[in-house]
C-alpha cells in the first residue's frame, strides 16, 4: 500500500466521519483510523475492545462507505438488541449510509429489505443473531448476501464468548458464519466489555476460517477503559425501606435524565410506581414491557421528558443517549463487567455524569435466585436429544418436545440453543431435529464456567467494599492493565452524594413496601401432551372445574415481603408457623380482596414440605374471618411426585392424582352456598391448585378462591 493511497483513504475516511458526527473539526479517536485501514486498505480481521462511547460504530459506518466505494456489497451488521438496530439505523443515515433491518418486530417490511438488497440499494443491513437461525432466512437469503458482502460486522462481540458476562447461544453460531466468509471479506467484532480471556475466545473465533486460523491473523486493537465522566460512589443502607426513601429524597437533585437500575421486574415496577405516586415522571421498563411502550419510552427519556427509567437489565446493550446525567442501582448486578457497561451509558458527551450503587443485603440471594446457567444438564440435553431421535428424523416443534421432556420452555429454547451451536440439533421447518453428530457432555468446560461466575459474584463485592478507586478497580476488573485512580470517585475524594434520608420520605417507602397482595391468575388451558403423560384431561379447562381469580401475599422477588417470604423459603429453613407480622399480612390480604362473593370456609392443603406454616395460615384466616376451618385435602398415597420447577405438562401430571377429597372435607362442602378459601404455601406453576380445585368443584365447593403466602415470580 502506497503512502499516497494511505493519505487519500484517510482523507476520505475524515470527511464521512465529520459528515457522520456533524463537526467539521471532528478528527479520528486514537485506533479508530487503524481499525478502518485494517478493514478497508488491508482486507484483514480486527477485534476493537474499547470503552462505551469511544465511536465503534463510526469504524463499522466508515468502513462501510469505503468499502462501497470500491464496489463491494452491504456490510452485514449482527447486533443483539432491537433498540441498537433503531438507534444505528438513524445514526448510518445521517452519514448518508442506507442502513435496513430484519428482526422479529419488522416482519411486514422484510419483502421491502430484500428487493432493496437485490437491488443493490443497501450498503448496510442489520440482522439479529436469533434471525440468522431461522431457516428460512439461513438456507434461502443468507448464502447469497455472504457472497456479496463487503464486511462483516459483530457488535457486542463478547456474546460470542461463554467466558462473556452477557454469553447467548444464538451469538455462539457466529464462529460458523465467520468462518464461512469469503476470503478477503474482512471481519470486525465490537465490544466494551471483555477481560483478556474474552478477548483471546472471541480473537481465535474471529480468526476461524482463514489460512492459520491464529489470532495473529486479527488485529486486536484495545484501548482504555477508564471513563473520565463518571463519578462512581456506592452507598450502604440497611434495607430496601432506606434506599427507596434515599431514592424519594434525592432523585430531583441527580443531573439530568437517567437510568435507575433493578434487579426484578417486580422491584421496577414498584419502584416506578411509587416515585410516580410521589409525583416524579418516571416509566418502568422490563423485559415484559410491550415493544411499543419500550419505544416510546426510550424516546421519552431521549428527549428528557422523563426523569429516569426505571429498568431491569432489558435497557442495556445499544441505549444510546450521550447526554446521560446518571446511572443508579437499587442492586448490584452479579459482576463488576455487567456493572462497567450498564454505567457505560452514563456521560458519553458530557464532562460529568454520576454512577451511585445502593446494594441490598438480598442480593446474593437474588443472583442464586436467577442463577439458571446457560449451559444444559447432561440429562437434560440427552433427553432432548432421545427425544428427536425417537421420532425418526421428523421435526419435532418446540411445544412437542416440550411434552416429552421435563423442561420449561425458556430453559428448553436455551437449550436447543446450545445443542445447535454444537452441531447435535438443526433448527428445520417444522421444528428441530437431530444431526446424528456425536455430542459428548464437557462437564469439565461447564463447571470452569460456573466458577468463573461465583468469581464475578465475589468480586462485585469486593467493589462494593473496597477502599481504593472504584474505576480502577472495575478496568483492572477487565484487564485494563492503564488503570490508574480516577481522582473522582467517593473512595479517590470523598462521599459526593447526600446520605441523609427525610422522615417523609422513609414513612412513604415504608407504607409502599408494605404493601399486600398479587393476583393469582386461574388457568384455563390444559397442557398440550399431558395426555401423553397419563393425564385425562385437555383442551380448555371446563368452566365448572376452574379455579376463581385469586391472591397471593408477594412474589418473591418483590422488594417487600418478598425479603421475608424468601427468607421463609430458603433451602434448609425449617417448617413453623407463621409469624404474627406474616398472618397480619395475610389477613390485610384479604381484607382488600374484593371478590365478588364471601368464601364460607377455609380449606388447606396437604403441605409436605411447609406443613406448620400452611396450617397456622389456614388456622388465622379462619379464626379472623369467622369462617369455619373446613379441613385440607388428603394425599394420595405419597402425594405428588416430582419436583417444582418443571414444565407445565409435566408439572400436571406429577400432581395429577395426587390429592384427594376425604369424606369429612366432603361433608363439609356438601351443601356450601358459596366458594371456599383455599390456602397453600408457594405458587410456580399453578397446577397444584388447579388440580386441588376441580377436585374441590367436583365436591360440591360452587366456586374455589386460590391464597398462597408466595408467588414465585
Amino acid at each position: 500500500m502506497t503512502s499516497s493511497s494511505v493519505t487519500a483513504t484517510r482523507t476520505a475516511a475524515l470527511e464521512i466521519l465529520r459528515t457522520l458526527v456533524g463537526r467539521p473539526d471532528a478528527d479520528f479517536h486514537e485506533g479508530q483510523y487503524e481499525a478502518i485501514e485494517t478493514l478497508v486498505d488491508h482486507r484483514r480481521r480486527a477485534l476493537v475492545v474499547q470503552r462505551t462511547g469511544w465511536g465503534k460504530s463510526a469504524v463499522y459506518f466508515v468502513a462501510t462507505l469505503l468499502l462501497r466505494r470500491q464496489g463491494t456489497g452491504p456490510t452485514i451488521l449482527v447486533s443483539p438488541l432491537l433498540a441498537l438496530m433503531r438507534d444505528q439505523v438513524a445514526a448510518a443515515a445521517r452519514a448518508g449510509v442506507r442502513a435496513v433491518s430484519i428482526n422479529s418486530a419488522n416482519a411486514h417490511e422484510w419483502t421491502d429489505v430484500l428487493a432493496a438488497l437485490r437491488a443493490d440499494e443497501v450498503d448496510v443491513l442489520l440482522v439479529s443473531p436469533e434471525r440468522l437461525n431461522n431457516p428460512s432466512f439461513r438456507d434461502e437469503q443468507l448464502p447469497a448476501l455472504l457472497e456479496r458482502a463487503g464486511l462483516l460486522v459483530v457488535d457486542e462481540a463478547h456474546c460470542i464468548s461463554d467466558w462473556g458476562h452477557d454469553f447467548r447461544p444464538d451469538y455462539r453460531r457466529l464462529r460458523d458464519l465467520i468462518a464461512a466468509m469469503p476470503a478477503g471479506v474482512p471481519v470486525l467484532a465490537t465490544t466494551a466489555t471483555a477481560n483478556s480471556r474474552v478477548v483471546t475466545d472471541v480473537a481465535e473465533q474471529v480468526a476461524r476460517g482463514v489460512s492459520t486460523g491464529s489470532t495473529d491473523d486479527v488485529v486486536t486493537i484495545r484501548g482504555p477503559l477508564a471513563r473520565a465522566s463518571l463519578r462512581l460512589g456506592v452507598l450502604r443502607l440497611p434495607d430496601s425501606r432506606a434506599r427507596l426513601a434515599w431514592l424519594l429524597s434525592h432523585l430531583a437533585e441527580l443531573p439530568g435524565s437517567g437510568i435507575i437500575y433493578t434487579l426484578t421486574v417486580s422491584a421496577a415496577e414498584d419502584t416506578a410506581r411509587l416515585l410516580r405516586e410521589a409525583g416524579h415522571a418516571v416509566r418502568a421498563y422490563t423485559g415484559q414491557t410491550d415493544t411499543t411502550e419500550r419505544e416510546e419510552s426510550e424516546g421519552l427519556l431521549k428527549a428528557n421528558q422523563v426523569k429516569a427509567l426505571v429498568a431491569t437489565s432489558a435497557l442495556g446493550m445499544g441505549f444510546d443517549k450521550p447526554d446521560l446525567g446518571f446511572v443508579l442501582h437499587l442492586g448490584a448486578p452479579s459482576s463488576p463487567v455487567a456493572y462497567y457497561q450498564q454505567v457505560g451509558r452514563a456521560g458519553r458527551a458530557t464532562e460529568n455524569a454520576d454512577v451511585l450503587l445502593l446494594p441490598g443485603v438480598e442480593d446474593e440471594a437474588i443472583w442464586q435466585y436467577f442463577a439458571t446457567s446457560s449451559m444444559p444438564s447432561q440429562n437434560q440435553a440427552e433427553a432432548v436429544l432421545a427425544a428427536l431421535h425417537a421420532n425418526g428424523g421428523a421435526p419435532l416443534s418446540t411445544p412437542a418436545l416440550e411434552a416429552r421432556v421435563d423442561l420449561r420452555r425458556s430453559p428448553l429454547e436455551l437449550l436447543l440453543k446450545v445443542l445447535d451451536v454444537d452441531g447435535a440439533v438443526r433448527r428445520v421447518s417444522g421444528g428441530w431435529v437431530a444431526t446424528g453428530q456425536p455430542w459428548v457432555y464437557d462437564r469439565d468446560r461447564y463447571e470452569r464456567i460456573g466458577a468463573a461466575r461465583l468469581a464475578e459474584q465475589n468480586a462485585m463485592l469486593d467493589y462494593e467494599r473496597i477502599t481504593g478507586c472504584r474505576m480502577e478497580f472495575l478496568q483492572r476488573a477487565l484487564d485494563d492493565d492503564t488503570a490508574v485512580p480516577c481522582g473522582r470517585c467517593d473512595n479517590c475524594t470523598a462521599p459526593w452524594y447526600p446520605t441523609d434520608v427525610s422522615a417523609s420520605a422513609a414513612s412513604t417507602a415504608g407504607s409502599a413496601l408494605d404493601r399486600v397482595g398479587v393476583a393469582l391468575d386461574p388457568r384455563a388451558q390444559w397442557p398440550t401432551g399431558a395426555d401423553r403423560l397419563g393425564v385425562s384431561a385437555k383442551g380448555r379447562i371446563d368452566p365448572g372445574d376452574r379455579l376463581l381469580g385469586g391472591r397471593s401475599l408477594a412474589r418473591l422477588t418483590d422488594l417487600g415481603w418478598g425479603n421475608t417470604l424468601r427468607d421463609v423459603f430458603a433451602p434448609g429453613t425449617p417448617d413453623a408457623p407463621a409469624s404474627a407480622a406474616l398472618k397480619a399480612a395475610c389477613v390485610r390480604v384479604l381484607a382488600e380482596w374484593g371478590w365478588a362473593e364471601r368464601p364460607v370456609g377455609v380449606v388447606a392443603m396437604p403441605s409436605r414440605s411447609h406443613p406448620q406454616l400452611v396450617a397456622s395460615v389456614a388456622a388465622e384466616l379462619s379464626r379472623v374471618g369467622r369462617l369455619p376451618l373446613l379441613g385440607s385435602l388428603d394425599l394420595v398415597g405419597t402425594g405428588p411426585t416430582g419436583d417444582s420447577g418443571g414444565n407445565s405438562a409435566y408439572r400436571l401430571s406429577s400432581v395429577w392424582g395426587g390429592f384427594e377429597v376425604g369424606a369429612e372435607l366432603a361433608a363439609s362442602l356438601a351443601g356450601a352456598t358459596g366458594p371456599v378459601l383455599l390456602v397453600d404455601d408457594l405458587a410456580d406453576s399453578r397446577w397444584t391448585l388447579t388440580v386441588a380445585g376441580r377436585l374441590l368443584r367436583r365436591a360440591g365447593a360452587p366456586g374455589v378462591l386460590p391464597f398462597t403466602l408466595a408467588l414465585r415470580s
